[in-house]
Order: C-alpha cells, then structure tokens, then sequence
C-alpha cells in the first residue's frame, strides 16, 4: 500500500491529464479544474465539480497559456512512453508562464501486469484504490523527467517510496 497526501494549494484554473476514473485532483479542487480523459467511460466515473472533457493530451484543443497549473494523478502509467514527449509539450504549450505542472505516478519495469495499491488523502477525503496496466515498455522518473526537460521544464522530482514519485514541473515565468 502506498500512501499519498494531497494538499489544496494551488490557485486559478487547473487541467488535470487523465482526470477521470476516481477523479482524485476534481475532488480536491472542484470547480477549479477541467478534467480531461481520452475515455469518456472513465469521465462518467469521476465524481462531479469540475468540467469533463473527452480529449487527447497530445493534442489539447485549448489556446496558448490559459491553464494557471496542469496536473496529472497516475496518467502517465496508462501512456505509452513514445506519448510522454508530445503531452509534455501541449501542456508546456496551455500552461501561463510560471505555471506547474504536478505528476504523480509509478516506476517499474515490466507490466503484466502491474497494479499499484493507493491510500490517498486528498485535502482529509480518503480514498483507497488500485491501478493497473498491461504494457511492454518500463516506466521511470528519469524516462518521464526527461520529456519534461525537453519540452522546456525545470523539474524537481521527489521519491515517495520504492515504487512512486512525485514530480513538480515549472514553466519559466519569462521568456
């Protein structure tokens, strides 16, 4: 069992990647975020308070620099790593400049599959569940850190455990 606290510290309006299924970051920020999932299944899922999109984070039908912040809770596991690059970059792309981009997700090396069990505190609701994905390729911090470098991010990446990690992604205020 893992376990991750989720604070409510973030201001203006939030796009949260991958946002359906439990809708943990919806729950936290309600009317703050716009939540969007290439399934329209796992949007129905999620609880109500935030705006629910069907679309695809590599290619994000909103204008340049309208999102204060960018979030994604366990996203990226159900990516392909080809993805990471192009999702990097359209999130670069809608943040505001000195907007964050906060990721929390998983590392291993072989998924057939991999489950990871959650004990979630999001801002005093607590929520238990699980994920898991079937996939050929590895997942890492430094595979997922080095798209967000590339995109043009600045990053610090925390381990949470052995298996999960946190990772804070600013774009710079100018220029």
């Amino acid at each position: 069992m893992h376990r991750i606290c989720i604070e409510r510290t973030l201001t203006g309006a939030i796009l949260d990647v991958g946002g359906g299924g439990e809708g943990i970051i919806g729950r936290v920020y309600g009317g703050q975020v716009t939540a969007i999932d290439r399934l329209a299944e796992e949007l129905a899922e999620a609880p109500d308070g935030p705006v629910k999109l069907v679309m695809d984070a590599r290619a994000l039908a909103f204008p340049d620099g309208c999102f204060d912040h960018a979030t994604a809770f366990f996203s990226f596991m159900f990516m392909s790593g080809d993805d990471y690059g192009a999702v990097a970059r359209e999130v670069f792309r809608v943040l505001r400049p000195g907007g964050r981009f906060l990721i929390w997700d998983a590392a291993f090396l072989q998924a057939n599959p991999f489950l990871i069990e959650l004990a979630i505190d999001a801002a005093g609701q607590a929520i238990h569940t699980t994920y898991g994905i079937v996939r050929d390729e590895p997942q890492s911090a430094e595979l997922l850190a080095a798209a967000m470098r590339q995109a043009g991010f600045s990053l610090e990446c925390v381990p949470l455990d052995e298996a999960v990690f946190f990772m804070d992604c600013k774009k710079p205020a100018c220029g």
